[in-house]
């Protein structure tokens, strides 16, 4: 194996820095040393610069990031059920879409640091995506890491109080797969999505306009999907300007 650093998102990096150093970032960023320091590396690496094991199966974050996935979903449903004993399923569900959507994450993985720890190839298909696909796998593997209980305290405590305003998030409406097809009626344009893509239990929606494609959205859901894809198809039309 070559000992030459490799140049990763746009800038020249060896693998990874010093064990004690990434044990002190991790530190930071979870509020507890990690005891098996080879999961948060995983979490880190995309699969552009990822070796693949005995299984045939690359050690990136791709497995850690579904089971993040699942795991914040379900944390941050049943801290929405218990401090909101009155609202319906409806306000619970699109509250809860507010902060685990793709540019929630994507924002709040680069905004506690994880812009000087992912690894991924400039020259491969990773995108701006990639820092809120890290924030779920770094918390499947603190789950792994450390257990469900403190997984939990570590979303509530260190990711969502800190970052995310709820009366804020209420006040604005993001439901955006439901705004761009009330603007499509109103505009007289035909909209439609469609499941383009499903590999590793994710999925690939896109839009399509007039039957012009337009963005494209993941997710471990078809509904997940569409939704990443009408956030991103709201932004390309600029109709929130």
């Amino acid at each position: 194996m070559s000992s030459f650093p490799k140049r990763l998102s746009g800038r020249l990096l060896h693998p990874f820095k010093s064990e004690k150093k990434l044990r002190q970032s991790f530190r930071l960023i979870t509020g507890r040393n990690p005891i098996n320091l080879a999961l948060y590396k995983r979490a880190m690496r995309h699969s552009s610069v990822a070796s693949v094991n005995d299984q045939g199966i690359k050690n990136s974050y791709e497995r850690l990031e579904y089971l993040g996935d699942a795991i914040l979903g379900m944390i941050i449903a049943e801290y929405l059920y218990r401090i909101y004993p009155f609202k319906e399923e409806g306000f619970l569900t699109e509250i809860r879409a507010k902060i685990v959507n793709r540019e929630s994450l994507n924002n709040l993985g680069q905004t506690i640091g994880l812009r000087e720890l992912v690894q991924y190839n400039q020259h491969s298909r990773a995108h701006r995506s990639v820092y809120g696909d890290c924030m779920e796998a770094l918390i499947g593997a603190v789950y792994l890491d450390h257990g469900f209980y403190y997984c939990k305290k570590f979303v509530i405590n260190k990711l969502l109080k800190p970052h995310f305003d709820l009366e804020e998030l209420i006040a604005k409406t993001t439901n955006f797969k439901s705004r761009l097809l009330e603007w499509s009626q109103k505009e007289g344009k035909e909209l439609r999505f469609e499941i383009i893509n499903e590999e590793d239990r994710k999925f690939t929606a896109q839009v399509f306009l007039n039957e012009s494609p337009m963005s494209k959205g993941t997710g471990f859901s078809k509904k997940k999907a569409e939704q990443d894809a009408a956030s991103k198809t709201y932004e390309q039309l600029k109709l929130d300007q």
